[in-house]
């Protein structure tokens, strides 16, 4: 039974990736949910793909019972229900039997928001720590960094994966466009401002000229933003951990700001300030407009000041 539910978890996976470009994260949360939901059927006896919606049924109240959040419960049972889906489709077993179960679909919350004035904040407090006198130079250079990736953040909502991830190769464009690559090894044009590209070119020469960057390796490495980590480049985590510690110096609570936060930033001023829902939708690099949609309350506001302001009814009833 286990050798039957691995090989229809394997194709499961590989279907996720070829045909949905689902990212490694994305097919690892998978693959964990997947077994620990193999596991609880080897104790009823039955392979996780001959499962009855019963069983099915006593899982998910196993996974409440001890005490799972509500957001990790829904999770597992959507990987059920794609896993199933994906057994249903290829004919593997004639039903879904995910498919009498009703799962109460989670609100989806609505995403922690920057102002602009915070944002400034944030960035003018990164610009003027890079410009601070006297700082050695690994310190010169980690403010500079610093400040360029607030900057390009901001600029373009990247993903973090992505952002820390940037080849070398962007600052030899002189183009005011870059390729991104993203979920699902996708590429898309992303626009770069000015400020952000002069904050990375400042950053870039810096590194350079640092005493250490032929030492370490930062002066070949093909990264933009290189590291002494696994992978060669500054880690998601160590960027967000810095970029809380800027928050607090900015007076802003850490609490609010992340990686993901600025990105929504992006969005939600964009939308805010006029853009097409479509339009954010290629910038994000999001696949689906279902996932750009959670800004429509932006959207909303937007046009109820609209109305609110410019239709002439609105204009007649505040005379009266």
């Amino acid at each position: 039974m286990s050798g039957m539910d691995g090989a229809r978890i394997e194709s499961f996976l590989e279907m996720m990736a070829v045909e949905r470009g689902a990212a490694d994260n994305t097919l690892q949360a998978y693959r964990r949910d997947l077994d620990h939901a193999r596991e609880f059927m080897a104790g009823e006896r039955v392979a996780l793909c001959a499962a009855s919606t019963e069983s099915i049924r006593r899982y998910i109240e196993h996974l409440d019972e001890e005490g799972f959040a509500p957001s990790s419960l829904q999770r597992r049972t959507s990987a059920l229900r794609q896993f199933f889906k994906f057994l249903y489709a290829e004919a593997i077993r004639p039903d879904d039997p995910t498919s009498p179960i009703e799962g109460a679909r989670r609100a989806r919350s609505l995403p922690k928001i920057l102002s602009e004035a915070e944002v400034d904040a944030l960035i003018d407090r990164a610009e003027a720590e890079a410009a601070a006198p006297d700082l050695s130079s690994p310190a010169l250079t980690r403010a500079l960094r610093m400040h360029a990736l607030v900057e390009l953040l901001y600029a373009t909502g990247l993903r973090v994966s992505e952002l820390v991830s940037l080849p070398r190769s962007v600052l030899r464009s002189r183009q005011r466009l870059i390729v991104v690559r993203g979920k699902g090894n996708k590429e898309r044009m992303v626009p770069v401002g000015e400020r952000a590209r002069d904050a990375l070119q400042r950053f870039a020469t810096a590194l350079k000229a640092s005493p250490s960057a032929e030492r370490d390796g930062s002066y070949e490495s093909p990264w933009l933003f290189p590291a002494l980590s696994e992978s060669g480049h500054l880690t998601r985590q160590g960027f967000a951990r810095d970029l809380k510690a800027l928050a607090a110096r900015a007076g802003i609570s850490p609490d609010r700001v992340s990686p993901h936060v600025l990105r929504h930033a992006f969005a939600s001023h964009l939308l805010q300030n006029g853009a097409d829902l479509r339009a954010v939708q290629e910038l994000l690099g999001h696949a689906d407009i279902g996932t750009t949609q959670i800004y429509t309350h932006v959207l909303e506001e937007r046009l109820l000041r609209l109305v609110t302001d410019l239709h002439p009814l609105s204009a007649l009833a505040a005379e009266e």
